[in-house]
């Protein structure tokens, strides 16, 4: 939670930190209660987070299982600290990614691994690549060897993590970001850092690989508010317009006698099938602000998560073996 202009609109419960209460409106005391795995204050630390949703994930992809993390909220509310940070206060990402490389070094000899990590915008429902900004409105792929894929996204191979965290930074300095009246530097695109880990026991030769998606997904916004008009008007049409199809899915997840689920609708929940409901560890992080300006997406934010978390995905351990 990041706080903003006008009085706290948020109750913490320090009893059962895992509800969140919320003020209807601003005109009367009556409040919406809301239940999570773990509801964080302003006073939370960026490690207590990563403990929470950042390990547990880190561990499921070196077991072979795909993971997926993250953030989801109004515009300023604090995704992008959440997931990145700054270099005093580091994010998900960067200590995910440390925590990985300190678990492949401590491996037992026998184990060889493999690390390659890809970044991906998608801006205005096209593609771009993050590390190559020649490359541009890539195609989404499916095959049943490697699920979901980006066709042309620039692979970079790495073996320390200071290497991705110096990817990392080249992405973010290409990625889509302007000036709105609600944020100074607001993200305009949704973002995916993907690191992929193969791992070979030489003796069994059985080889494991877990995929890891870090998502900062732009800010859902109301107009009105961030007086968006030409370009950023358009920019918050289509991202409002990506999330509205990422609720449908979710929507569609969680409704009893649903079989078609509109993955296809939009790129963003196209990249994330398997995230949603598929072959995915998934955690997601809401990030909402407790001040009264901001109540009505607050509650959007929080019963948005809520119904997210009926989502049942079909994780599993992504193996082969091989004659030699």
């Amino acid at each position: 939670f990041f706080k903003q202009k006008g009085k706290v609109s948020v109750e913490f419960d320090t009893e059962n930190p895992q509800i969140a209460k919320v003020q209807a409106n601003q005109f009367d005391d009556s409040t919406h209660s809301f239940s999570f795995d773990r509801v964080y204050d302003m006073s939370s630390t960026q490690e207590q987070v990563y403990e929470t949703v950042g390990k547990p994930v880190v561990d499921a992809v070196l077991e072979g299982y795909n993971g997926t993390v993250f953030a989801y909220g109004q515009t300023s509310s604090g995704k992008t600290y959440t997931m990145e940070g700054p270099d005093h206060e580091p994010g998900l990402v960067p200590r995910m990614v440390s925590a990985l490389f300190d678990c492949i070094a401590a491996a037992p000899q026998g184990i060889e691994y493999s690390v390659t990590v890809s970044m991906i915008e998608i801006y205005l429902e096209r593609v771009n690549d993050l590390l190559d900004v020649t490359r541009s409105n890539l195609q989404i792929r499916e095959d049943t060897d490697r699920g979901i894929w980006v066709d042309g996204a620039k692979v970079e191979k790495l073996s320390q993590p200071g290497e991705i965290l110096e990817v990392m930074k080249t992405g973010q300095r290409n990625r889509s970001t302007a000036s709105t009246k609600m944020n100074n530097y607001s993200s305009r695109s949704h973002s995916l850092f993907i690191l992929t880990v193969h791992q070979r026991d030489l003796t069994s030769l059985r080889t494991q690989c877990g995929k890891l998606f870090l998502v900062d997904l732009a800010g859902s916004e109301k107009i009105r508010k961030t007086g968006a008009t030409g370009a950023r008007l358009e920019e918050a049409k289509m991202i409002n317009k990506s999330l509205s199809t990422l609720g449908n899915v979710i929507n569609a997840l969680t409704e009893p006698g649903v079989s078609h689920i509109p993955y296809r609708d939009s790129k963003l929940t196209r990249v994330l099938q398997e995230s949603l409901g598929g072959n995915s560890k998934t955690a997601l992080v809401i990030c909402c602000s407790p001040s009264s300006f901001n109540i009505s997406e607050t509650v959007s934010t929080m019963r948005f998560g809520a119904r997210a978390k009926l989502i049942k995905n079909q994780a599993k351990i992504n193996e082969e073996f091989s004659a030699s």
